[in-house]
């Protein structure tokens, strides 16, 4: 299993394209991974045959350096991996649980507690009966209790019959199942009156999780939230789709602009357009914006590549193609690795008014875009009133990077595009 990005850690086969015993050359694919980010074609690297396919297709988890298949030079060897095994060498799987036998208990003085003079009723041969009274370790009961085991059930080895906490674990490790309590089996019987579905944790949804879970974990976020009026915005879109239709071009969107919009105020303030290390914060030269797509396969962020030097039309066109590849879970590692800092937008879409977006690491800044709204608003005149739209958006920032006032900054820049967008023409 080759490494087809640098978070990946593990895959699943999605689909194997050739067959044992099929011959393949430089560039044609061997089969589909699904990796942390998306589905990606694994192509073979030298001529010959595909002899064997050690994992099948649907196999999930698999570690990157784990045998996946086996191709040779020549026809004739096909016939020597028929019944090919990878050795434990050849595989980064962790070792069986069976290899490694729970210690042996250890009869400590701390574990056998001072018994009263009374008959010895428990015969060490074995477990005592439900009428009897059960010597245990205070630490045996303790472990007992967690894992919900009736003690009953066990044979002591310790002095007299005592249970000690080895017998536990003992008894964990041979595979016996946990007793339930009365009220674990309460629950049970609750759990049994309600009607639902599993639904497998796909891989990229794993990953998501994942990396959403370090960042909220590891970044400390703040949120700033301003105000837009899109008056202008809307009206120059309009002008500009007008051009568009005339010249046969694509629609451009709001998001579109939006991008744009924060590209050019990461090149305005650079300080956001960088991310956190240890030892030093390393500021980007390139410009380039991820945007978040909604799909049925999960949540995926493929990337603009120098949003500040292109134009609206060029902007739009590539969202497009991206979102369709995202929606096709057919995503290259090129087509969302890179990115400097993300646009999410759940206004246009669903008509989310505002909301704050978690980082996207390793970079330090998110923008959340909602949906715009009309108001009414003070108009020149004393008592004139006039109406306007204005979209709420929010900025979250890693705080070890981007203090408040350099947020605030960026704010104020991407809202002087928004609100006098033909200044984003020049």
């Amino acid at each position: 299993m080759p490494s087809l990005s640098p978070t990946m850690t593990e895959g699943n086969i999605a689909r194997w394209l050739k067959k044992e015993g099929d011959k393949v050359s430089p560039g044609e694919v061997l089969c589909e991974v699904e990796t942390d980010k998306a589905t990606v074609e694994m192509e073979c690297m030298e001529e010959g045959y595909l002899a064997k396919i050690v994992r099948k297709e649907g196999e999930k988890e698999i570690k990157v350096g784990e045998v996946i298949a086996v191709t040779v030079e020549d026809e004739e060897d096909i016939a020597k991996f028929k019944d090919y095994q990878p050795s434990a060498s050849e595989s980064s799987a962790p070792p069986a649980k069976e290899e490694s036998a729970p210690p042996p208990p250890k009869k400590e003085a701390v574990e056998e507690p001072a018994r009263e003079p009374e008959p010895k009723a428990a015969k060490p041969s074995a477990p005592p009966s439900s009428g009897d009274r059960i010597f245990a370790s205070p630490l045996a009961r303790k472990l007992a209790e967690e894992k919900n085991v009736n003690l009953s059930s066990i044979k002591g080895t310790g002095p007299d019959g005592l249970i000690v906490k080895g017998d536990i674990d003992d008894y964990l490790a041979s595979g016996a199942k946990e007793v339930s309590t009365p009220s674990k089996a309460k629950a049970a019987a609750t759990d049994a009156a309600l009607d639902y579905t599993d639904i497998p944790v796909s891989q990229i949804r794993k990953v998501t999780a994942s990396r959403l879970l370090l960042s909220k974990q590891t970044i400390p976020h703040y949120y700033l939230t301003v105000d837009t009026c899109v008056d202008k915005l809307m009206s120059l879109r309009a002008q500009l789709n007008s051009l568009q239709e005339a010249s046969g071009g694509s629609r451009i969107s709001v998001n579109d602009l939006v991008i744009k919009a924060a590209a050019l105020a990461l090149r305005k303030v650079p300080q956001c357009n960088s991310s956190w290390t240890n030892d030093y914060i390393r500021q980007y030269h390139n410009v380039n914006v991820n945007v978040a797509v909604q799909t049925d396969h999960g949540l995926f962020v493929p990337v603009v590549r120098d949003a500040d030097k292109k134009g609206l039309s060029t902007i739009g066109e590539e969202v497009k193609q991206l979102a369709k590849k995202a929606k096709e879970n057919s995503l290259k590692p090129q087509d969302y690795e890179g990115g400097t800092f993300t646009v999410s937008n759940l206004g246009g879409p669903f008509g989310v008014k505002q909301f704050c977006a978690i980082v996207n690491p390793p970079q330090s800044g998110i923008l959340a875009v909602g949906s715009a709204e009309r108001r009414v608003v003070p108009g020149s005149g004393a008592e004139e009133f006039k109406f306007a739209s204005f979209m709420a958006v929010t900025l979250s920032c890693d705080h070890r990077v981007i203090d408040g006032a350099i947020g605030a900054e960026w704010l104020k820049a991407f809202k002087g595009y928004i609100e006098n967008p033909e200044t984003m023409l020049l």
